[in-house]
């Protein structure tokens, strides 16, 4: 892609715009980039700190090369309570000073550097801007497995297993009832009445994870590497019981589809956390 863009990089307008288009909507995994402690402006030569996105000789947009810190990107500690007020201001900011349109009429290095600082910047903005994939990206920048993949797999803990079997049960009886021509109503009372204990672990699970965001933010200047380490392993925990407890209740409005019941089974709080999409 780095090849092809040097190549393209004096096509008119229209084809410039399309390549911008790609690789704004990359994936971050499609970005090479390098863990590097410091960069060097392609403009003038001179060093500059990894978390500079200018160059402070030249002043000229840097070439990304970093490992994948969003919370740095942002000029953010690494902590997971953040003012969503203050996140989103820096992220207008920055996409201004980085928007291609601003160098169009740079050089070649510019002008792929300012795609790069774009995509890269909505990535972090995603991750950043909800708890959940907060936390998901802090495991992974500590070298934690992350909650989704096989590694990081924990036992579900016995109370969760027991509602699982429990749900199950309930989800059985309701396949039965539907088979026998029971009415939606009963169908959905049934299904509500399954829900509502899911519910109350999620958000007892969701206070858990605030507490526990709270305690990492606490221990991120005073707190020994064991202690913090031991608050990620908690985060992580809940994390993968949170994501089986989501599960459950896809499986719930799964069977309330099939019965066509159009509006969700669920009470006021319907959207879950991280449901609330503001960006592409």
């Amino acid at each position: 892609m780095r090849q092809l863009l040097w190549s393209l990089s004096d096509v008119g307008a229209p084809a410039y715009r399309l390549i911008a288009y790609c690789l704004l909507h990359m994936s971050p995994e499609s970005i090479p980039v390098s863990p590097v402690s410091t960069l060097e402006c392609r403009s003038c030569g001179a060093g500059a700190p990894v978390d500079e996105h200018f160059c402070p000789q030249c002043s000229r947009i840097l070439a990304l090369g970093r490992h994948g810190d969003y919370f740095s990107y942002f000029g953010l500690p690494r902590k997971l309570t953040i003012s969503q007020a203050d996140l989103e201001r820096r992220f207008r900011e920055l996409s201004r000073q980085f928007h291609p349109d601003f160098f169009y009429n740079a050089s070649p290095a510019e002008r792929l550097a300012s795609l790069e600082r774009s995509s890269y910047l909505n990535d972090a903005y995603r991750a950043l801007r909800e708890p959940a994939t907060r936390v998901e990206h802090l495991l992974a920048i500590e070298g934690m497995p992350s909650s989704k993949s096989e590694e990081g797999t924990a036992k579900v803990p016995p109370a969760l297993l027991e509602e699982v079997f429990a749900l199950n049960e309930e989800l059985d009886e309701i396949r039965a009832l539907r088979e026998s021509g029971a009415a939606p109503a009963a169908i959905r009372a049934r299904l509500q009445s399954a829900r509502a204990p899911i519910d109350h672990k999620r958000e007892e699970h969701e206070r858990q994870l605030e507490a526990l965001s709270a305690r990492w933010d606490s221990q991120f200047d005073v707190a020994s590497s064991a202690e913090g380490r031991a608050t990620l392993e908690a985060l992580r925990e809940r994390l993968l019981e949170r994501n089986y407890i989501n599960n459950l209740l896809a499986a719930i409005e799964r069977e309330a589809a099939v019965v066509g019941l159009q509006t969700p089974i669920s009470g006021p709080d319907n959207e879950g956390p991280g449901s609330d999409d503001q960006r592409p």
